[in-house]
């Protein structure tokens, strides 16, 4: 009888044995199993941030433009008729071909502050055309450099970034290349303005 009662006895603990091997073994392999995943998905995250940043140098390397968001919610800040946009083309042109960007984001500026200053008029194209006492403000217009130009794509930039309020003019209403200019009409500009600057070919008056 007391074999009876043993036999039972070692059976059980064998089988108490047995349960907490198992239960020990699954939660071995939970760990495992979270560490795999946990090394996987950060593996995938490192790789994705990799291609990211792959991609934007590759982006940069060939030459193509990465705009920030915040450029693409700017708003123009002048809205020109279809004539306007044409006439500060031609005259940006006619007068800065031979500029770098700002020197021409700065006749832009210059034509645009009168087009602001209650001693212009109110319009580009008025303002381009204007004549003082039979003289033409903007000397293109009149030897046939503003209706024969070509506008050329970094005058189309430079004109894009004065309408959208770009201005390192600091205030200039006048400019002259003095080096073309006669002396009587340099004489004006010395004598009447106040010389801001000179940039490039040009020198800035107000």
């Amino acid at each position: 009888m007391y074999k009876k009662y043993i036999t039972m006895l070692l059976l059980m603990n064998m089988m108490l044995v047995s349960c907490w091997l198992c239960v020990k073994e699954l939660r071995i392999n939970r760990v495992a199993c979270t560490q795999a995943f946990r090394m996987e998905f950060l593996g995938a995250s490192a790789a994705e941030e990799k291609k990211s940043f792959l991609e934007v140098v590759e982006c940069v390397s060939s030459g193509q433009r990465v705009v920030d968001y915040e450029v693409l919610e700017m708003e123009m800040k002048y809205q020109l008729s279809a004539q306007d946009y044409d006439t500060l083309l031609r005259i940006v042109e006619a007068e800065a071909g031979g500029e770098d960007a700002d020197g021409k984001l700065l006749v832009a500026n210059v034509v645009l502050n009168r087009v602001n200053s209650d001693k212009f008029p109110d319009t580009v194209t008025e303002v381009v055309m204007q004549r003082e006492d039979g003289v033409a403000q903007f000397s293109p217009t009149v030897d046939g450099r503003f209706q024969s130009v070509t506008v050329s794509e970094d005058t189309y930039e430079a004109v894009q970034r004065a309408l959208y309020g770009e201005d390192i003019s600091k205030g200039a209403l006048y400019f002259c290349a003095r080096e073309k200019a006669d002396s009587g009409k340099m004489q004006w500009f010395d004598q009447k303005l106040t010389k801001l600057f000179s940039y490039g070919n040009h020198e800035f008056f107000f």
